[in-house]
C-alpha cells in the first residue's frame, strides 16, 4: 500500500509515485484528519441529482455516511441509464443501507435531443459487476423532481447546493419553470466537461454535458455560481489503481459491494486497470475543497456544431470555479477514512 524512500525523494501510495513535496509525506505520517480540508464547521446540505451508474452509487454511499454532509433530497434523471433503471438502482441502494431519504424522479430525456445511455461502461443494469433485483422495495415520491427540488430549495435557508452527477436537465427545467428559485441556490456543482479534451471525445466533450448541452447553457446563463468538476479529474488525476480496488474486499460489506461493482467497471483504453471517481471528486471538492486545486475560469458550451464541447479561459473574473487538480494521497486517504468509518455497516442483502 505505502512505500516511502527519503533517499530517492519519493512516496508510493497504492501504485502512484509522488515526489516528496507539498507536505504529502506529512499527510501520510500522521493520522489522517479529513476535517483539516474543510472550509467551515457547518454541515454541507445537498440535493443529489443523479443517473446511477457505478460512480454515482459510490458517491451516494460516501454522501450518506459522511457526518459532514446532509442530504435533503435525491432526484433521478435519464443519462447513464434509462430513468427507470437509474431510479431502481438508487432506491435499491437505499434498501441495502436501510436509508430513508425523499426520492423524486425527473426527466426521461434531454431538453431538445434524444438521450444516449452509457450501458457500455456501466453494464446493462448499470451497477457494473453487481446485479440488482428487477425492482426495489422503496418507491419514489409522487411529485416529480422539478417540484420536489423547488419545494426543498424554497423551504431552505439558501444554503442547499444541488450536486449534479448526470445530465443537468432537471435543474434546467427547474430554472425555466421557477426562475425565483435562483435566490435560494448558493452554488451549483456540476460533474462534467472536458475543456482539455478527452481521447474518447476529441472535440472537448464529456458524456454528461454532451447529453444535454442546452441544459448546461441554462445553468451558465443563470449566473448562479458553479463549481465544475471536469471528467479528466476522475479518469486521469483521481482514478483508483487495481491494488486499491482489490483492497476494498477487506473493508467489510460496503467495501465488498464497491469491489463487486468495480469488478466490471474498468475504464477502457488505458494501459493499466483503473476505476474512475468522477462523481466522488465533484462531491468531495464541495465538502473538502482544500484537497483540490480550484481556479476561477470562464466556461462556455457549444450547443451547435459540437454539442457539449466546453471551452475554458482561466480568469479571475470567470463565471465558474474550475477543479484543475488535487492532492491525490490526501484524496485516497479520504476514501480510506470514509471506508473505515463504514466497515461495521451490514447491508440488507
Amino acid at each position: 500500500m505505502l512505500y516511502y524512500s527519503k533517499k530517492y525523494g519519493i512516496i508510493k501510495f497504492y501504485g502512484e509515485i509522488f515526489p516528496l513535496k507539498n507536505n504529502i509525506i506529512n499527510i501520510m505520517d500522521k493520522a489522517f484528519n479529513k476535517n483539516e480540508f474543510r472550509l467551515s464547521n457547518q454541515k454541507v446540505k445537498i440535493i443529489i441529482d443523479t443517473d446511477p451508474g457505478v460512480d454515482d452509487i459510490a458517491c451516494l454511499i460516501y454522501a450518506m455516511n459522511d457526518e459532514n454532509i446532509e442530504i435533503e433530497l435525491l432526484t433521478t434523471v435519464a443519462g447513464n441509464l434509462s430513468l427507470k433503471k437509474a431510479t431502481r438502482n438508487l432506491l435499491h441502494t437505499l434498501d441495502l443501507f436501510n436509508a430513508e431519504y425523499p426520492v423524486a424522479t425527473g426527466a426521461t430525456r434531454a431538453l431538445k435531443r434524444k438521450s444516449p445511455t452509457a450501458e457500455f461502461i456501466h453494464s446493462k443494469e448499470g451497477l457494473g459487476g453487481y446485479i440488482p433485483p428487477k425492482t426495489a422495495k422503496r418507491t419514489p415520491n409522487s411529485n416529480d423532481a422539478v417540484e420536489e427540488m423547488y419545494k426543498t430549495f424554497m423551504n431552505g435557508n439558501g444554503d442547499i447546493v444541488p450536486l449534479m452527477l448526470g445530465p443537468v436537465t432537471n435543474l434546467a427545467l427547474l430554472l425555466l419553470k421557477h426562475p425565483d428559485v435562483k435566490t435560494k441556490i448558493p452554488k451549483i456543482v456540476v460533474m462534467g466537461g472536458a475543456p482539455y479534451g478527452n481521447k474518447d471525445y476529441p472535440e472537448h466533450t464529456s458524456f454528461n454535458l454532451s447529453t444535454d448541452p442546452e441544459a448546461f447553457k441554462i445553468l451558465l446563463d443563470s449566473k448562479i455560481p458553479i463549481l465544475m468538476c471536469p471528467s479528466h479529474m476522475g479518469r486521469i488525476r483521481a482514478h483508483l489503481e487495481e491494488e486499491f480496488v482489490l483492497d476494498l474486499q477487506k473493508q467489510g460489506d460496503v467495501g465488498n459491494f464497491l469491489y463487486t461493482m468495480y469488478s466490471k467497471y474498468w475504464e477502457p483504453n488505458y494501459p493499466t486497470k483503473r476505476i474512475t471517481t468522477n462523481d466522488s471528486c465533484a462531491m468531495f471538492a464541495l465538502v473538502y475543497p482544500k484537497i483540490f486545486q480550484i481556479k476561477k475560469a470562464t466556461v462556455t458550451v457549444d450547443t451547435d456544431k459540437f454539442p457539449g464541447r466546453t471551452h475554458i479561459d482561466f480568469t479571475e473574473n470567470g463565471n465558474v470555479e474550475f477543479i484543475d487538480d488535487l492532492n491525490k494521497p490526501a484524496f485516497l486517504s479520504l476514501l480510506l477514512s470514509e471506508l473505515d468509518d463504514m466497515k461495521n455497516i451490514k447491508l440488507n442483502v
